[in-house]
C-alpha cells in the first residue's frame, strides 16, 4: 500500500522507513536490545529489521497447511513491513526462536484454593508462567479473611493481603535470576471482608511492589453507593462486618488520589458483556488491565498501527483510508489465530484454555497520530466519533475474518451458536457480519482488545500509544555507549516529524496538535467511551489528572467513568508517593534534557560509619556513608564499603563507584534501598538482628535505609524505596527521565520499564 507523501528524512542510522520518513534511531535501538534475534553468543542472527519480520511470518505460518504457508507468511511479512501491524513484543521476541517461551502476553491464574496446599500449587504455576515471560492476574477474593477460623488445625487465617506477600517474594526471586522484570495484578471483591486492609496494603513502605491493584466493583455495590446504603462484608455466606458503601467507595478513591492504586474493575459489567459468559466467569484480568480473564484464561495480542493508513495528512482533505484497515484485518486475525497453535504453554490449564476457546487481542496503536494527521483534536467530539467509527470498522472486519476462518478450519471448540443469536455486539456491526457468523460460527471468542503499546510503538517509529495522547511533541534521550560513553538524541513524535518533514522544521504545530498535558480528564474518558462498545475485551489507558486537582473532583471521574460504561479506571495523579510525569516544559518540543548533572564534592563531608558481620564471612564489612548539605538538609552523597576479605573486593568496589555515581545525581535515591533489599541470595539468607535477611546485599541496603532515617533524609513514616518525591529518577540508569504511561513507569533513557 501507498505510504502517505512527505518529505524522506536522511538518517545513517536508520533501519527502514515508515510514512515516507526514515525510522528514527531510538526504533533500531529498541529492534536490536528487544526483538533482533541474536545467538547464544550476542552474535546477531536477524541482519535486518526485514528479517525479524520474516522468521515472525515463517513460524506463525507454520500453523497453516504445508501448500499454502508461503501465501500466508508472505501476507504477514508485509503488513507487519510496512507498519500496518505490529505483533506485541512476545510475538516479535520469541516466534521462530526455537526458545522455550510463550507468545502471550497475559494470563490470570486459575482459581486459588482457600488451603495452603492450594494456595501454594498457585505460586507454583505463577513463577513457571513468569520464568516463560507472561504476566499473571490473580484474584484473592477466594481467601478466608484475615482472623477467621482455620478449624483443621485449630488456627486463624492470615488473610489475602498475607499470602499477596508470598506472590510479591516470588516475583522478587524470579526477577533476581535473570528473568524479565515482572508484572502482576491482584483483585479483590469489594464485598471482602478484607476490603480495606487490601485498599490500603500498598500505603506501607515497600510492600508489594510487583503487583498492580484493582478491587472487583459490582453492580449492586455502585447502585449502594448511590443511595447511601449500607454495605456488608461478607464471606462464605457470613457477614463480618457493615461499612456505608459510600464511605468505602470514599477510602478507595482517597488511596488512588495519594498513590495511585488501586484502579477499579466493574466486574459484572464486564461479565454481562462477555461473549463468553455461558462457559465462563471473569474475576481478575492481566497486570494492564485490557483483558480479563477466566482462571488460567491467555491471550495474545497485535496492534494495527492507524497512522499508517491516513491519506493526505495534514491537508484538507486528509482521512483514514478504511477499505485498506478493513482488508489489513484479515491476515493480522488470521496470524493471531495461528500463534495460538504454534506458541509454549507454560502449563498444560493454559493450553487447554487457550485452544478450547482461542482468544485474541487484536487492538490499535497511532490513533492519536491518526487524528491530528486527519485535523482532528483528540478529546473533541469530533474525534471521538471518528475513533469510534474506525474501532467499528476493525470489529466488523475481525468478525468477519474469523468467521470465515471458521469456515476454512472450524469454529473455536466451545462456540454455541445459540449464545451468538442475540449478541449485543452483533446488532452494532456491518449488516453482512451476523448471516456469516449464523452459517459458520466463530474461530475465535473474542478479538478485540487494546492494550499498551509502548515499546512496539517507539519500535513502529514513535506512533502514538494505544488510544492514548500524544505524551510529548518530543523530549531528549540519553543513551548509554556499549564503552560507558552516553549519547543524546531528539526522540519525537511521529506526526511532529511528519509535520515538519512537510511544512519545514520551524514551523510551528497546528492547532488541534495536542498533548496528555492540554487534556482535561473528560477528554480522556469521552475517548474510551467512545471505543469501548466496539471492543470485546477491555482497553488498556490512563486518565491523566493534574496534581492540584480536588480530591472531590478527583471522584467525580470514576463516577463518569462508570456512568460512560467503561470496564474499568485507571487514573495517575502526580503525589508524593508515585512521583511525577516527565516535565516536558512550557513549549511542546524536543530538547528540554531531563538528566542530573553530578553535584560538586565539596573538601570535607559529615559521615558516618557502620560495622556489619554476615554470617558466611570471616572479617566485618564496614560501610561509610558521606553526606552532602542541600537547602539545610543533608542527603547521601557517597559510600564506601571496605572489608579485609579478598573475594568482597571487586563487588565492594564496583558497589561503592555505582552507588555514590547515583547518589551524586541527586534526586530521589530511595529506590537504591528497594534494589538492595529485593536481592536475593540463591544459597540462602541469614537472620540478623531478629529479622531474616536474605543476602549481604540485602543487608547493606538495611544499612543505607538506617542512615538514611539517622539523618533524617526519610522519615520514620516515609516510604523507604520505589519512585518517591518529584524528582522521577529512573533505579537502572539514574537519570531524571522515568514517566508514567500507560500503566507502566518507563524510562526514555534506557530500557528500564516496569508495569504499574
Amino acid at each position: 500500500m501507498d505510504a502517505p507523501t512527505g518529505k524522506k528524512l536522511s538518517g545513517s542510522d536508520a533501519v527502514g522507513t515508515f510514512g515516507g520518513l526514515d525510522l528514527p534511531r531510538i526504533a533500531a535501538d529498541i529492534w536490536n536490545l528487544k526483538y533482533r534475534l541474536k545467538d547464544a553468543d550476542g552474535a546477531p542472527v536477524d541482519d535486518t529489521r526485514a528479517d525479524t519480520f520474516a522468521r515472525v511470518a515463517n513460524a506463525a505460518a507454520e500453523a497453516e497447511p504445508v501448500r499454502m504457508r508461503k501465501r500466508h507468511a508472505r501476507a504477514f511479512r508485509e503488513i507487519m513491513e510496512d507498519g500496518r501491524f505490529l505483533p506485541a513484543g512476545r510475538i516479535l521476541a520469541g516466534a521462530g526462536t526455537g526458545r522455550q517461551v510463550t507468545l502471550f502476553n497475559c494470563f490470570v491464574m486459575g482459581t486459588l484454593d482457600d488451603s495452603l496446599t492450594g494456595i501454594f500449587n498457585s505460586v507454583r504455576d505463577s513463577a513457571l508462567t513468569m520464568q516463560q515471560g507472561g504476566g499473571i492476574g490473580v484474584d484473592f477474593s477466594t481467601l478466608r479473611p484475615k482472623g477467621a477460623p482455620v478449624a483443621s488445625i485449630g488456627a486463624d487465617a492470615s488473610g489475602p493481603v498475607s499470602f499477596m506477600e508470598v506472590w510479591d517474594a516470588m516475583c522478587r526471586t524470579i526477577m533476581s535470576a535473570g528473568a524479565r522484570r515482572g508484572a502482576m495484578m491482584a483483585t479483590l471483591r469489594c464485598d471482602h471482608p478484607d476490603i480495606e486492609a487490601f485498599i490500603d496494603a500498598k500505603r506501607t513502605a515497600g510492600k508489594l511492589t510487583n503487583f498492580n491493584l484493582s478491587v472487583l466493583v459490582t453492580d449492586p455495590f455502585m447502585a449502594a453507593v448511590d443511595e447511601d446504603a449500607p454495605w456488608d462484608l461478607v464471606f462464605a455466606g457470613k457477614v463480618y462486618r457493615t461499612v456505608q458503601a459510600r464511605e468505602l467507595w470514599a477510602r478507595i478513591l482517597r488511596a488512588t488520589y495519594d498513590h495511585a492504586e488501586p484502579g477499579v474493575v466493574f466486574i459484572d459489567r464486564i461479565n454481562a458483556a462477555n461473549n463468553l459468559n455461558y462457559c465462563e466467569t471473569i474475576a481478575a484480568t492481566n497486570p494492564c488491565g485490557e483483558q480479563p480473564l477466566p482462571p488460567f484464561g491467555a491471550c495474545l495480542l497485535g496492534s494495527l498501527n492507524l497512522a499508517a493508513f491516513v491519506r493526505d495528512p495534514f491537508e484538507a482533505g486528509a482521512q483514514l483510508d478504511t477499505g485498506a484497515l478493513a482488508e489489513t484485518v484479515a491476515p493480522a486475525v488470521r496470524m493471531l489465530d495461528d500463534v495460538i497453535d504454534i506458541s509454549n504453554y507454560p502449563l498444560r490449564e493454559q493450553r487447554e484454555e487457550a485452544m478450547s476457546k482461542r482468544r485474541i487481542g487484536l487492538g490499535v496503536t497511532g490513533l492519536a497520530d491518526a487524528l491530528v494527521m486527519c485535523g482532528l483534536r483528540y478529546g473533541s467530539p469530533e474525534a471521538a466519533s471518528a475513533a469510534g467509527e474506525w474501532m467499528r470498522i476493525i470489529q466488523s472486519a475481525a468478525w468477519r475474518a474469523s468467521a470465515r476462518l471458521a469456515q476454512e478450519k472450524g469454529a473455536f471448540p466451545l462456540y454455541r451458536p445459540e449464545a451468538y443469536r442475540d449478541n449485543a455486539m452483533l446488532k452494532r456491526l456491518d449488516a453482512d457480519v451476523a448471516p456469516l457468523i449464523a452459517a459458520h460460527g466463530l474461530r475465535n471468542g473474542l478479538l478485540t482488545s487494546i492494550a499498551p503499546t509502548g515499546t512496539i510503538s517507539l519500535f513502529a517509529g514513535n506512533v502514538s500509544s494505544g488510544i492514548e495522547p500524544v505524551f510529548a511533541a518530543g523530549y531528549r534521550r540519553k543513551v548509554l555507549a556499549a564503552d560507558g560513553s552516553r549519547r543524546e538524541e531528539d526522540v519525537v513524535d511521529h506526526a511532529v516529524r511528519l509535520y515538519r518533514a512537510m511544512h519545514g522544521e520551524d514551523a510551528g504545530l497546528p492547532e488541534h496538535f495536542v498533548t496528555a498535558q492540554d487534556l482535561a480528564p473528560d477528554d480522556h474518558i469521552a475517548m474510551q467511551a467512545a471505543v469501548q462498545p466496539y471492543v470485546d475485551s477491555a482497553i488498556s489507558k490512563t486518565i491523566n489528572v493534574p496534581e492540584d486537582m480536588r480530591f472531590e473532583a478527583f471522584g467525580d471521574v470514576y463516577m463518569k467513568a462508570w456512568k460512560a460504561g467503561l470496564k474499568g479506571c485507571t487514573t495517575y495523579r502526580p503525589n508524593p508517593v508515585t512521583g511525577s510525569v516527565l516535565s516536558v516544559g512550557a513549549e511542546k518540543d524536543a530538547g528540554t534534557g531531563q538528566g542530573h548533572e553530578p553535584m560538586a564534592r565539596a573538601e570535607t563531608l559529615p559521615g558516618y560509619t557502620y560495622k556489619i558481620r554476615w554470617p558466611d564471612s570471616e572479617h566485618a564489612i564496614y560501610i561509610t556513608v558521606n553526606d552532602t548539605v542541600e537547602n539545610g538538609k543533608r542527603r547521601p552523597f557517597e559510600i564506601f564499603i571496605n572489608s579485609k576479605a579478598m573475594e568482597h573486593f571487586a563487588w565492594t568496589v564496583a558497589l561503592t563507584r555505582m552507588i555514590s555515581a547515583v547518589f551524586r545525581r541527586g534526586g530521589d535515591v530511595r529506590f537504591v534501598v528497594e534494589e538492595l533489599k529485593a536481592v536475593f541470595d540463591p544459597r540462602g539468607g541469614h537472620w540478623m538482628n531478629g529479622r531474616y535477611v536474605p543476602s549481604l546485599l540485602a543487608a547493606i541496603g538495611g544499612v543505607i535505609e538506617e542512615h538514611m532515617r539517622a539523618i533524617g533524609f526519610l522519615e520514620d513514616d516515609a516510604p523507604p524505596a520505589g519512585i518517591g518525591g518529584s524528582a522521577t529518577m529512573c533505579p537502572r540508569c539514574s537519570q531524571q527521565t522515568l514517566l508514567h504511561h500507560e500503566g507502566c513507569l518507563t524510562c526514555t533513557s534506557c530500557d528500564y520499564s516496569r508495569c504499574q
